[in-house]
This record gives C-alpha cells, sequence and structure tokens, in this order.
C-alpha cells in the first residue's frame, strides 16, 4: 500500500519543498500506525535526503518497521539520519554499478539493483523485500515515488490524507501518464474518514481481475 499527504489542490510541498506540516497530528499518528503495521516502509532518495525522515513510529506502540531508500543513482548523502541512527535495521537500495558515498553503518545493508531510465522496477522492489521477509510493505514517499508504484499496478491500497490548506503552487501528489478521456480515468472504491481536521481517502486499488482470482 501506499500514502500521501497533501493540500486540497493536490500539492505535498512548497516549491522550495518545504512540507512540514501539511497534515495535522491526528494524520501524523495515522502514518505511524501504518508504519507499525508493516514489515518496510519505503521512500525515495529525494524523500530521504529532503525531509530526512527517521521513519520510526513515535507516535504509536509497536515495532519499527525496517526502513528502505529507493537510491538509483547512489546519490544519497552518507549524513542522513536513515542511514546513521540504528533505531531500525535500514536497507540502501542503489543502482548497479552506482557506488553510495561513505562506509555503511552496521544498520544499514546496500543492495544493487537493475535501473531502468525511470530508475527501478516497483515490481522488482518488491519482490526483493519479499525475498527477505518484507511482504507487508508501505510506499511512503516522495510523490514521484508513489506515483511510480501506483502507474505500475502493484499496489491494493493507498491513503490520501488531505489537508483544508490551498497552496497554491508547488510539487504535486500523484503524477500518471495523460489520458486522452475520462473513460480512461481510474475509478478506485473510496472510503472517506475524518482524520482530525484532516479528510482521509480510502482507496482500494485492488482491480476486478484480482478480485476475481481471490474469490
Amino acid at each position: 500500500m501506499a500514502q500521501l499527504g497533501q493540500s486540497l489542490d493536490g500539492r505535498i510541498a512548497t516549491e522550495s519543498g518545504h512540507s512540514h506540516y501539511i497534515n495535522g497530528l491526528e494524520s501524523r499518528v495515522h502514518l505511524h500506525r501504518l508504519r507499525a503495521l508493516v514489515d518496510a516502509v519505503v521512500v525515495g532518495a529525494g524523500t530521504a535526503s529532503e525531509d530526512d525522515p527517521q521513519l520510526t513510529v513515535r507516535h504509536v506502540t509497536g515495532p519499527n518497521p525496517v526502513r528502505v531508500i529507493l537510491d538509483p543513482r547512489g546519490r544519497v548523502p552518507p549524513d542522513i539520519t536513515l542511514l546513521r541512527n540504528d533505531s531500525a535495521p535500514t536497507l540502501h537500495l542503489h543502482g548497479e554499478g552506482m557506488t553510495p558515498i561513505g562506509k555503511p553503518a552496521a544498520h544499514v545493508q546496500r543492495i544493487a539493483l537493475p535501473v531502468t531510465h525511470r530508475g527501478f522496477d516497483p515490481a522488482a522492489v518488491l519482490a526483493v523485500l519479499a525475498e527477505r521477509g518484507l511482504p507487508r510493505v508501505l510506499i511512503e514517499g516522495g510523490g514521484i515515488t508513489v506515483s511510480r508504484f501506483l502507474d505500475a499496478n502493484v499496489l491494493d491500497r493507498l491513503h490520501l490524507l488531505v489537508a483544508p490548506l490551498l497552496i497554491g503552487s508547488g510539487r504535486p501528489g500523484l503524477c500518471l501518464p495523460p489520458i486522452a478521456t475520462l473513460d480512461d480515468a481510474r475509478r478506485p472504491l473510496t472510503r472517506t474518514f475524518p482524520c482530525g481536521d484532516d479528510t482521509l481517502f480510502d482507496l482500494d486499488l485492488f482491480d476486478l481481475d484480482r478480485r476475481r482470482a481471490a474469490s
């Protein structure tokens, strides 16, 4: 599954990258609950570098998930929290032929994966995690990473936490290939829930073919 926190106009950060915090405390608690329910939480290189997250469950009781950095170009600096703080094991996925900067800490394992022109194949990432006993995965950000997993049809669920503010410009949340008509638009089954001042949109992305296969 995946989650994104965004404004009413679909922005996850300002043009400068500032995003702390678009969503309220209740939404952050919900995110930490999701982390506690999965085996691994995944972020892209941009989110790991710019937001410098911890990806732990500080707001709830539960185990910290394994933290996963998608770094196809090996550009993540070695001083970010995920690579320095050993509160949870961390997998640093980098492109084949790319050598990340610095020596990894004891809690960090580096894994080389093939890279396409769009980065890692989302299905290959999930397969690597499943092979390591991490089948329940949360794709947490940023927008480009979540969009690529959504476009690859490997997500079964998406939580959009929408805050009651208008940013007006800045970085978009979902960015998918263009469609010709609204007949081609995705129409997932959706439920909504209040989450403090925010609204949680729970999108069921489990497509019809997979529903039939599972029935």
